[in-house]
């Protein structure tokens, strides 16, 4: 369900998911920070860039290094916590289709 590259330059990021179809949106979350309980109707890929973000998807956990790409697919329930002891910054994509 996941699919890792790695990757740390948000510009060459962006550049590989527009190719892909996908968006590229950069997020920050406070040690502690949760999101529970997401579904959305494209498929979505996440990167953590810096801290410890723990992500579930259909109830399988997984911890991404900086640089890891973690797929998402449409339809997937899921979550997003900083589980790490500073602010995590990380990129999100959705593919086309996608309204907020």
């Amino acid at each position: 369900m996941s699919k890792h590259k790695t990757m740390t330059d948000r510009q060459q990021i962006a550049a590989d998911w527009a190719a892909r179809g996908f968006s590229c949106e950069l997020w920050t979350d406070p040690p502690g920070q949760r999101w529970e309980g997401f579904t959305h109707a494209t498929d979505e890929v996440v990167i953590v860039l810096e801290g410890e973000m723990e992500f579930e998807v259909e109830g399988q956990v997984h911890h991404p290094q900086p640089g890891e790409e973690l797929f998402i697919p449409a339809g997937a329930s899921h979550s997003a916590r900083n589980i790490g002891g500073q602010t995590a910054r990380w990129l999100y994509g959705y593919g086309a289709g996608h309204e907020e």
